[in-house]
């Protein structure tokens, strides 16, 4: 793999506003069928060459970046509370030794509800895990075996009060709706047993039915109906007034949260900052020279693999003490880097656009302008002027653009308007 002559000698950049780290970890103890991350199970024999190869990655691109200040950190998956006892806290007191982690950090691990024993929210507590994401999907038994979940509708529920015990003032639950043969009073059911656990932060997702997945497969063998489009957008309907009337706020397509708690680490993904992912198959965006060009980089899939090539990596990183300012094509030499994109003015101006407006508050059109080096008014003014015409977007102010209520169903819609045709 080699950079073209067009990017190979630009500089990354990862000072400034800092950087959201993304830890990856790819252990389930079961599968579930419509989840098609880069996640295993039964490879428990290989926790320990993760732990060691994910330490030494995360330490190997302090030296490469020049120790940039981490403002998040997202501990996903896989299970990260599937990880041995103790595990957690070595990754983060690795990623504390490494970085300048910001002191209001939010600190997030994903969790599976029967896995949050006392003991287990303990540990993440004292780790220092300070925001807890819990994979609830629904609060109906029947729909929950159908998913694969591990967990029946109590033990979510007694999950979150574990996790109040242990201190956790920020807890969110994810919610997937448009399910084969979910119906909208059991959805109905669901979304009020959830507002009564009282959570700071909901994520409810619509079934994708992802190519490869057992779920799928099941769908296209007539074993599952299809799921209906129709019925999931009057699920979605529901869920935004019965959450509105219990006092969330929707700050994001599939997001809603109680004052004060929106995700810190997803509104960088949203916004187009900067983020370093760590683990196997895990996808980093660092910028490139002085606007907003994002250099775009994933790491090999395979555990083992990880494991074999990040030692590779960081004994070179170790002997080069601190390394040249880093650029395009030494990123391409990363031995765990599997692939890596730099994105044109067009791709960067059209991601800009269409992350930004899934913040349902709407997005400073002028503030991501300077951010980027391009004047996204200018750039898109037919298009704008034919999103607000529809009915899709409006103004709320001479720079802050938003999508209508209208669009929050069909907002694909409006974001494909942006991409280069």
């Amino acid at each position: 793999m080699s950079p073209s002559d067009e990017y190979r000698d630009l500089p990354i950049s990862a000072s400034g506003e800092g950087i959201s780290l993304y830890v990856h970890v790819p252990f389930c103890l079961s599968k579930c069928p419509y989840c098609d991350f880069n996640t295993y199970q039964g490879i428990e024999s290989q926790f320990e060459d993760f732990l060691t190869a994910a330490i030494r990655e995360i330490a190997a691109w302090s030296v490469a970046l020049g120790r940039p200040t981490v403002n998040t950190i997202f501990l996903g998956g896989g299970t990260p509370s599937y990880l041995p006892d103790g595990d957690v806290a070595r990754i983060l007191d690795a990623i504390a030794c490494s970085y300048g982690v910001r002191a209001d950090a939010e600190i997030t691990a994903e969790c599976n509800p029967n896995d949050l024993t006392p003991a287990k929210c303990a540990e993440l507590r004292g780790a220092g895990i300070n925001r807890v994401s819990i994979g609830v999907q629904s609060m109906d038994n029947g729909l929950l075996s159908m998913l694969g979940r591990r967990h029946d509708a109590a033990e979510a529920a007694e999950a979150l009060g574990r996790c109040r015990r242990a201190g956790f003032d920020n807890v969110s639950l994810d919610l997937m709706y448009g399910l084969p043969h979910q119906s909208l009073a059991q959805w109905r059911d669901t979304v009020g047993q959830v507002v009564a656990l009282a959570p700071e932060h909901l994520s409810l997702y619509s079934l994708t039915l992802e190519e490869g997945t057992p779920l799928r497969r099941w769908v296209q063998q007539g074993r599952l109906p299809e799921p209906d489009p129709d019925l999931a957008a009057d699920m979605y309907d529901h869920a935004r007034a019965a959450l509105a009337a219990a006092g969330y706020h929707h700050y994001e397509i599939s997001n809603w949260t109680l004052p004060g708690r929106d995700s810190e680490h997803n509104l960088a993904y949203w916004r187009n900052l900067q983020w370093l992912g760590v683990g196997p198959g895990a996808h980093s965006s660092l910028r490139v020279g002085e606007v907003g060009s994002a250099c775009r980089f994933w790491t090999v899939r395979s555990p083992r693999d990880y494991a074999r090539l990040g030692r590779e990596w960081a004994t070179s990183a170790a002997e080069a003490g601190a390394w040249p300012a880093m650029t395009v094509d030494r990123i391409a030499a990363v031995p765990t880097v599997d692939g890596w994109e730099v994105s044109d003015e067009a791709t960067t101006a059209a991601e800009t656009m269409f992350l930004g407006l899934r913040l349902l508050d709407g997005m400073d059109v002028a503030a991501a302008s300077a951010r980027i080096g391009i004047d996204l008014s200018a750039r898109y003014e037919r298009e704008l002027a034919e999103l607000t015409a529809d009915g899709l977007l409006v103004w709320e102010s001479d720079d802050r653009l938003r999508l209508t209520e209208e669009a929050y169903l069909v907002g694909n819609q409006v974001f494909t308007r942006f991409l280069v045709e």
